[in-house]
């Protein structure tokens, strides 16, 4: 069963919002249960700040401990500021109005945080996969999984470039997984491709995803939200398939824009919230699909300096290639993090690799705070953000030129795969 409103003309305001939850959470069966939230990093538009002060009030004095958990899958951990700044709290509040809560950040790779709940077997990835992969995959994740009697997982579901639309069973594969896991979900998007996967409800990789799931251990529920304009537009709790089964239904109705032709020059400009290309990637994968053929998209990020803070020193040894360009010289690449991969084929997009050739369909251009050089490194084109002016790029689309002030969530198709 599956509480909760969704709206596609309108908002949820904080009312409507206590309500929903105090609907949800009166016969969830959590009284007397160690609860931890699973919640994004502050790379997902959502009002956790409102969520968490919600659920506290209603499950405070209920439950036997309610700790939160922050679902980094492989980004860097969060300084307790920013944890704070997440949760909408100051460091005084937590100490005097939620002393009772802990925060924790999810450590990808420190194997003490760990453990291991299961193996899928070779035969099941080959009929999750539709037959793309034959393999076993062994299933880590956080420790803390054991330690609590339900995981209440709270937030967004956007169209997203691996999964197809982000949210529900993903915060805890991959967001607090381990590697391995990690690695072959995006690896098997990256395979199925961006423009093919994203904002598809039902993926191979979603099968994966909920299929991982079943091996926790713990109780599972989930809040699944619908953000827009950074407002909630919907808020569905359940089982997190069907939470997220109905926010997904949502999500594609809000955040898909539907463009009547292809651009040759798209502006993307990446929010404050990204901070290295590994999440500013966003503004390519989302744009993507309205790309013309042998057009340019500029990541406008002035504010960002790093290629990914994590996983940067992989990238300035692969650079950033195509698709076929790794599975047509997969033995020189197999041994790299397929995670890192993945990503670096969704950055550069589809295009061909023949005869030692490759030709990317699109050229992706970064105008950032990383130097000239390190981007020719990296196999992507360069501007100096000072020498752009945005304004030149407004009011264009005619002319075949994109301007899109705040990209990464936002979905953009052309109306004829409406």
């Amino acid at each position: 069963m599956v509480t909760g409103e969704g709206r596609d003309d309108g908002y949820l305001d904080d009312s409507r919002v206590a309500e929903l939850v105090s609907e949800s959470l009166a016969d969830a069966g959590l009284d007397g249960r160690k609860v931890l939230m699973i919640v994004p990093d502050h790379t997902r538009t959502a009002p956790v700040e409102l969520m968490f002060r919600t659920i506290h009030e209603q499950l405070s004095g209920r439950v036997e401990a309610l700790d939160v958990l922050i679902a980094l899958g492989t980004h860097p951990p969060l300084s307790d500021r920013r944890i704070h700044e997440l949760m909408g709290i100051t460091q005084a509040e937590h100490r005097e109005r939620f002393p009772d809560v802990r925060f924790f950040n999810h450590l990808w790779s420190d194997p003490e945080e760990l453990i291991d709940v299961g193996v899928i077997p070779e035969e099941k990835i080959d009929e999750l996969s539709g037959g793309l992969f034959r393999m076993s995959v062994n299933l880590t994740v956080n420790r803390k999984v054991r330690e609590y009697d339900h995981l209440l997982i709270v937030g967004p579901v956007f169209p997203h470039e691996v999964a197809g639309f982000s949210g529900g069973n993903k915060y805890i594969f991959p967001g607090i997984a381990g590697k391995e896991i990690i690695d072959f979900f995006h690896w098997l998007g990256a395979i199925i491709t961006n423009p093919g996967i994203i904002g598809n409800k039902w993926t191979p990789v979603r099968d994966v995803i909920d299929f991982s799931a079943s091996y926790v251990p713990a109780e599972r529920s989930a809040f699944c939200l619908v953000v827009k304009d950074r407002r909630l537009a919907g808020l569905y709790y359940g089982a997190p398939e069907k939470a997220w089964s109905a926010a997904a239904d949502l999500s594609e109705g809000l955040h898909i824009v539907y463009k009547e032709r292809a651009y040759h020059t798209v502006l993307s400009c990446a929010p404050p919230m990204y901070d290295d290309i590994w999440t500013a990637g966003k503004c390519m994968y989302k744009l993507e699909p309205v790309v013309a053929d042998g057009g340019r998209l500029i990541i406008h990020a002035p504010h960002v300096s790093e290629i990914s803070y994590t996983h940067g020193h992989v990238l300035d040894e692969i650079g950033y290639h195509t698709r076929d360009y790794f599975r047509k010289q997969w033995e020189s690449f197999r041994n790299y993090p397929w995670g890192v991969l993945a990503h670096s084929t969704h950055v550069k997009g589809i295009g061909t690799y023949e005869n030692g050739v490759e030709k990317p369909r699109v050229d992706v251009v970064l105008a950032t705070a990383i130097p000239e050089e390190r981007c020719k490194k990296v196999n992507l084109g360069y501007m100096n953000p000072d020498d752009i002016d945005v304004g030149a790029y407004k009011d264009r689309e005619e002319e075949g030129v994109l301007y899109v002030p705040k990209a990464g969530e936002m979905l953009y198709r052309l109306k004829k795969d409406e």
